[in-house]
């Protein structure tokens, strides 16, 4: 399968009073991919909202979860979009944290074939069984709290024709206690979610560091400091074969964040 040419440079965005004058901006500043969080949200009428208040830039949903959104719901999102803005919206699924959840995401898969081709969705994998079904039956993989250790040793598996894009979490701030805070704030939720526990684990965590969430856990899976320490975090997942890292920026008014992560990470 041929990689998705999503860019470089992705950012997520989170639904707010603002959020398509937010896409606009973000469009306006070089952002490659808009990411919107599909499980905070009660419909997935935003997705199509913020592609009609953009021009060109991707917007793909991170994550779709397919444990709250049925195959039928995103099948006639996906169809309605595409109708009116080919080649424009990348569907992200995450799969159920259940038991046989690999049986039940693979029957949801078959599902959508009719519809949505493999090469417009992507799935959020992190372990090698997962990230194996991303490759057979996807665009690729969009793990999230993951070192470039990890990076590499998904692109081996993936492949090089399987697009892999990192989503990290970044604060640009320069004080440790409080960029460390922001960061702490998703992850206390996460961390307490089984595939991300699993995760940690193999990419060689101790459960204290887990449990504590550890400045060596917060430091190695997300990103803080000023723009140019952001940015090498950055290059380091592409030099472990990341296609594009999609940024998560952690302050509750993310907009000087991204204009100043613009200038550092996307090149002219």
């Amino acid at each position: 399968m041929t990689r998705l040419n999503l860019g470089r440079i992705g950012v997520g965005l989170n639904v707010t009073d603002t959020y398509l004058d937010d896409a606009a901006e973000l469009e306006r500043l070089g952002y490659s991919t808009i990411w919107l969080a599909g499980g905070q949200l009660r419909t997935l009428d935003p997705i199509g909202a913020v592609i009609g208040a953009t021009e060109r830039v991707s917007v793909a949903s991170s994550v779709i979860p397919t444990g709250i959104y049925d195959a039928p719901t995103v099948i006639e999102t996906y169809a309605s979009i595409e109708e009116e803005h080919p080649g424009r919206f990348v569907v992200g699924l995450g799969g159920r944290q259940e038991p046989r959840q690999l049986a039940a995401l693979n029957a949801y898969l078959d599902e959508l074939d009719p519809v949505i081709p493999a090469e417009r969705r992507m799935l959020a994998a992190m372990g090698p069984r997962k990230l194996a079904m991303a490759r057979d039956r996807t665009a690729g993989s969009l793990p999230l709290l993951v070192t470039p250790e990890y990076t590499a040793q998904a692109r081996e598996i993936l492949g090089e024709d399987s697009t892999l894009v990192i989503h990290q979490f970044v604060v640009p701030l320069t004080d440790p206690a409080e960029a460390r805070g922001h960061i702490r704030t998703p992850l206390s939720f996460l961390s307490k979610i089984g595939g991300y526990v699993a995760s940690f684990r193999s990419q060689g965590f101790t459960d204290d560091d887990i449990s504590g969430l550890s400045d060596r856990l917060v430091d190695a899976v997300a990103s803080w400091g000023t723009p140019e320490q952001i940015s090498a975090d950055v290059q380091a997942h592409f030099d472990a074969g990341a296609d594009q890292v999609a940024i998560g920026v952690l302050l509750p008014d993310p907009h000087q964040a991204w204009q100043d992560l613009a200038a550092a990470l996307i090149r002219p």
